[in-house]
């Protein structure tokens, strides 16, 4: 059912949503020795990040590489697991994906168990039993959350008042976040002012701040699930002449270290930044040639080094570095 795979040939059809654009629409062509992969992804325009993130999965799985891949998107679980039912039954190699949702995957997997698709999670976890794919590679976003929460204790602050901003409710990113913040502010009696989900989306996160800011609630901290929410956040505030960042009236937390973020907090416009390392197909290539290789994986799980930035430390080379 499966040939033999040589690295050489063909990056194709691009699915966004239910439309799709791209070439090479037809099936499997077991002569060209390509290794054929379906990559479901989130939506490449809900952020910097998620941008950084596809562009990356499209240099790696090309045909220069030896692949024949198709890209498939969207932020709904439930046309997510759509896409990985098309793919089962185009019979690629190997299911990359990126969940939008942590819940509801069993059944679709066993599908694809089944078939003899492998299937390798990148960027975010899903509740799902191990046997059912090869490796995940993925940030520890319950730890990206502690880690933000402890630099936000360590501001010693005489009262927290804090606007969350949440980014799409279910996925690991968001639950590793919000539930962070949650804990401390049961723990510490800190006050949520204002907790709703803006979908990663800066347009909806400036609608809601603005909405606080109409009802004359009181707030000093900003905590956005990712850049663009921060962003549309510090829009906000500006329109309202509110002053934020180091010594200023409201201290902005963001996530995921775009390099006009970093900028903003070494101008110290933002306080805080959270690493989300995009770059994750290198990890999933290795994988992919090991198992072709027909070598055991030594770990299952694959959890990426990152950290976190503070306006009063970070410097150019950290910008130039981490920025993406």
């Amino acid at each position: 059912m499966k040939a033999s795979k040589i690295f050489s040939a063909v990056l194709a059809t691009v699915i966004c949503g239910s439309m799709a654009v791209g070439c090479n629409q037809g099936g499997k062509d077991d002569s060209n020795g390509l290794i054929k992969v379906g990559i479901i992804n989130n939506d490449p325009n809900e952020s910097g990040y998620r941008t950084a993130n596809d562009k990356d999965l499209k240099a790696t799985f090309c045909e220069a590489n030896g692949y024949d891949a198709s890209f498939s998107y969207s932020l709904k679980n439930d046309e997510q697991i759509a896409f990985a039912q098309k793919f089962i039954q185009d019979e690629v190699d190997y299911l990359l994906l990126s969940a939008a949702d942590t819940a509801g995957w069993d059944s679709v997997l066993k599908d694809a168990k089944d078939a003899g698709v492998k299937v390798i999670l990148f960027d975010r976890t899903i509740d799902a039993d191990e046997s059912l794919y090869e490796a995940s590679i993925v940030s520890d976003m319950a730890k990206e959350g502690e880690t933000a929460v402890e630099w936000l204790k360590g501001q010693s602050l005489d009262k927290y008042e804090i606007i969350h901003l949440q980014g799409q409710m279910g996925s690991a990113a968001q639950k590793g976040r919000s539930g962070a913040l949650d804990d401390a502010a049961n723990e510490l009696g800190w006050k949520i002012v204002s907790q709703q989900t803006a979908e990663w989306s800066a347009e909806k996160a400036q609608q809601i701040v603005q909405s606080v800011i109409d009802s004359g609630e009181s707030f000093n901290v900003i905590y956005a699930e990712n850049d663009d929410m921060a962003k549309g956040a510090v829009a906000a505030l500006d329109k309202a002449n509110i002053s934020h960042g180091v010594g200023k009236d409201v201290i902005i937390m963001g996530f995921d270290c775009n390099k006009w973020a970093l900028e903003e907090l070494k101008a110290q416009n933002w306080n805080y930044d959270g690493q989300c390392n995009p770059f994750q197909s290198s990890y999933i290539q290795d994988i992919i040639k090991k198992l072709e290789n027909g070598e055991t994986l030594s770990q299952k799980t694959i959890i990426m080094d990152e950290k976190g930035f503070d306006a009063a430390t970070i410097t150019q080379e950290d910008v130039e570095k981490y920025g993406i």
